[in-house]
């Protein structure tokens, strides 16, 4: 439970202030521990972003287990929207934009890869499941740098009406 309590601390702190403001320091003040009591948890600073990628990747794993209904992609589409109407999208973009090594954002390209990747045989029309998924993709990065330009909810039908 601590670990998620300093990984929440980071991430606010991304989002306060930017990459720039997150320090091991900065994030044991926030989440009122000790630095050594951080340092137990995370040994390094590319330690905290790994583990924030890593949370992050398994949240919107556990969002599409639960959308699931039917179809994989139908599933990926309602966790995409889930995560833009609920905020967990900024958390996405503060986490992300932290991670300035490449390396630190291997994990997410291996559960972009296995997110898109995944099921597309059983899908009715892979083909336009495989749109879909990458119209998620547009939705998330449009929601992430201007979402007031996008009704969500039109989108949302226009991709399940495609399915």
């Amino acid at each position: 439970m601590r670990r998620d309590e300093l990984l929440d601390a980071a991430e606010c702190l991304l989002e306060d202030q930017g990459s720039q403001g997150l320090t091991l320091a900065a994030v044991a003040e926030r989440a009122g521990v000790s630095k050594g009591g951080l340092l137990y948890h995370f040994a390094h600073k590319e330690a905290l972003i790994k583990a924030m990628i890593e949370r992050l990747i398994g949240e919107f794993d556990a969002m599409i287990e639960a959308q699931r209904e039917s179809t994989y992609t139908r599933a990926y589409l309602k966790a995409t929207f889930e995560a833009i109407e609920s905020g967990r999208l900024r958390r996405w973009a503060v986490v992300t934009g932290a991670a300035g090594d490449p390396e630190l954002l291997a994990p997410l390209r291996e559960a972009m890869a296995r997110w898109h990747r995944h099921g597309l045989d059983d899908e009715p029309d892979p083909r336009t499941s495989q749109i879909v998924r990458l119209a998620c993709e547009g939705v998330w990065e449009v929601a992430t740098h201007c979402p007031a330009i996008v009704d969500y909810a039109a989108v949302r039908q226009g991709l399940l009406a495609l399915l």
